[in-house]
C-alpha cells in the first residue's frame, strides 16, 4: 500500500488517531471505561492536530456551521471526565457525526475498493444511501 502523499509527521498523526480509535473501541468494550474513553479522545485530538496542523484544527472546530457538533463533542468529553460515561459518549458520538458526517461518502468510496470485502461494503453503501450524498455535485 503506497502512502507517499503523507509526510512522516502526518504518518505519526495517523498512528495517534488509530490509537485513539482503538482506545475508544476498548473503552466501549470495557463497559464505558472512563479512563480508556478519555485517553482515546485525547489521542484522537492530538492525531488530528498533527495531521492537519494546529491552525486548521482550530478553524475546523470553530466553523459556524459545525458549532453544534463542536459543542456536543466537547460537552461529551467533559461528561466523560465527570464520570457520566454512557451519556457523555452518546453526546460525543452525536458531535462526531455532525463534525465528520461529510466524510462518510468519501470513506464509503474508499471502502468499496478494499480487496475482499469491498463489493459487500458497496452493496451496503448502496442500500443505505451514503454514496449518493454528494452525487449532485458538479465535479
Amino acid at each position: 500500500m503506497s502512502s507517499m502523499w503523507l509526510s512522516d509527521t502526518q504518518k505519526i498523526g495517523v498512528a495517534f488517531c488509530t490509537g485513539g480509535g482503538l482506545f475508544l473501541f476498548g473503552g466501549v468494550m470495557m463497559f464505558f471505561d472512563r479512563s480508556m474513553l478519555a485517553m482515546g479522545n485525547i489521542l484522537f485530538l492530538i492525531g488530528l492536530t498533527i495531521i492537519i496542523g494546529p491552525q486548521k484544527t482550530l478553524l475546523f472546530f470553530a466553523r459556524k456551521q459545525k458549532a453544534r457538533g463542536t459543542a456536543a463533542f466537547f460537552a461529551g468529553l467533559a461528561l466523560i471526565l465527570l464520570r457520566w460515561t454512557f451519556i457523555g459518549f452518546g453526546v460525543e458520538l452525536y458531535g462526531i457525526f455532525i463534525l465528520f458526517g461529510d466524510f462518510l461518502g468519501t470513506i464509503a468510496g474508499f471502502a468499496r475498493n478494499l480487496p475482499v470485502v469491498g463489493p459487500y461494503i458497496g452493496i451496503a453503501v448502496d442500500r443505505s444511501g451514503l454514496g449518493r450524498r454528494n452525487a449532485e455535485l458538479p465535479v
